[in-house]
């Protein structure tokens, strides 16, 4: 026979856990981790604090559910493309295009949630920095990879400076999900891509034109 303790640790959530994960990923995403308070959270997901701890752990431990969630269904556009793509400059191509398109798509937050939420961290949360940092070089590296392959079969001038051009990559597209937050356009957006892929040499070693 089954104790009320039993029945207890039985008894169904009253909350769908997609939803409020998702109802998370938004809070983080427009708020960023440190501006984000637990009564921010409940808020949002429509559970109690009690609720959020059981389904998810602490906020840090959300955060990190979060970030995953948020890698599956909006933020993996530039390893895929980096990925998928012949070259690693039409590889960026595409990554830069989407990038403007994702963050200024209406009806979610702006910008990127790895680059965004990292913002004004107190020293409390630094493993939650450092996370994010990770997670930001990570891409670059991805992406200096893709341009040493591209100079080793000759798509790309032996001279390209790999670790450079990838950096250069990176901070333009953390400017452009900063530029998205601060109300840029899609079309602004795609005009910074097309300057940036201009730093791309060409067969020649000549900037693209």
């Amino acid at each position: 026979m089954a104790t009320k303790e039993t029945k207890q640790r039985g008894r169904p959530r009253s909350f769908d856990r997609e939803t409020a994960l998702e109802q998370a990923v938004r809070s983080f995403w427009e708020r960023g981790y440190e501006a984000t308070s637990i009564s921010d959270l409940t808020r949002a997901m429509g559970i109690s604090a009690p609720s959020l701890y059981a389904a998810f752990g602490d906020k840090r431990a959300l955060f990190d559910e979060v970030v995953t969630e948020y890698g599956r269904h909006y933020g993996g556009f530039l390893s895929r493309a980096v990925a998928e793509e012949p070259t690693a400059r039409r590889g960026v191509e595409r990554a830069l295009r989407e990038a403007a398109t994702e963050y200024t798509l209406p009806g979610r937050p702006r910008g990127c949630l790895v680059i965004s939420a990292a913002l004004n961290i107190s020293p409390a949360s630094a493993e939650v920095a450092d996370s994010l940092r990770e997670m930001r070089l990570s891409n670059v590296r991805e992406i200096a990879g893709a341009i040493r392959a591209d100079i080793a079969s000759g798509e790309l001038p032996p001279d390209t400076d790999a670790g450079a051009l990838a950096a250069y990559t990176g901070a333009v597209i953390q400017g452009m999900s900063q530029q998205a937050r601060d109300g840029a356009e899609r079309t602004e957006l795609e005009a910074i891509a097309e300057l940036a892929l201009k730093a791309w040499p060409g067969e020649t070693g000549q900037a693209v034109r």
